[in-house]
């Protein structure tokens, strides 16, 4: 059975747990305490040198898939319904146009306010195995870009139920777990949104949002 390696505070290992459970593919899981530092340990680290997580170890003697985007693309491949990746090539394009752009213009952004400006995080402004400093700066500019995202994305969902093609997909996903995570920049994504905010609620109604 696949071992998750895990830490439930945190936004990234989150997606991966949908993922998993929206495609019904059971495993274990193993908590990688990351307030603790345990993901700079040796035992986690000949998981995983880049001293993140998710990791996923589909197969013993395997290498594991070690970002989202290998443990989305291998839980498509083994059980591709219900797909989350689309089905058309026009599907598939926007789908995957989307979730880019979820990545780097939200995740990234509240990423970079939070980084840079938890006391928790000094000297640790970006994950992995090297320490690199906090710059102030970069948090002012994560806030402003996530404030301007979140107008547009607002706008975006005004004339539909789910952020891209004809359904559910991972960019909803991917656009949930960065949304619900800005509450630790204290900004509440769905006031004065109601598009958000309505989207935000028609996804709660999935069981796998409750992980």
């Amino acid at each position: 059975m696949p071992i998750l390696y895990d830490y439930l505070r945190a936004p990234s290992p989150r997606r991966a747990r949908i993922v998993l459970a929206e495609k019904g593919i059971a495993h274990e899981t193993v908590i990688v305490d990351l307030a603790a530092g345990e993901q700079l340990g040796e035992g986690f680290r000949a998981i995983n040198p880049a001293c993140t997580v998710p990791a996923l170890v589909v197969e013993e003697g395997v290498p594991a898939l070690t970002d989202n985007a290998a443990i989305l693309a291998w839980a498509e491949a083994v059980k591709p319904q219900p797909p989350l990746l689309g089905t058309t090539p026009l599907d598939k394009a926007e789908i995957a146009s989307w979730n880019a752009r979820i990545e780097a213009e939200c995740f990234m952004a509240i990423a970079e306010a939070m980084r840079n400006t938890a006391p928790a995080m000094k000297d640790r402004a970006l994950p992995g195995p090297v320490n690199y400093a906090q710059i102030p700066e970069l948090a002012e500019r994560g806030r402003a870009r996530l404030l301007d995202f979140l107008d547009r994305f607002d706008a975006h969902l005004a004339s539909r139920d789910y952020v891209a093609a004809s359904g559910f997909s991972v960019a909803d996903i991917t656009a949930a777990v960065a949304i619900d995570f800005a509450r630790v920049l204290r900004i509440d994504p769905a006031e004065g949104r109601p598009h958000i905010a309505a989207w935000r609620a028609r996804l709660a109604q999935r069981p796998a949002f409750s992980l």
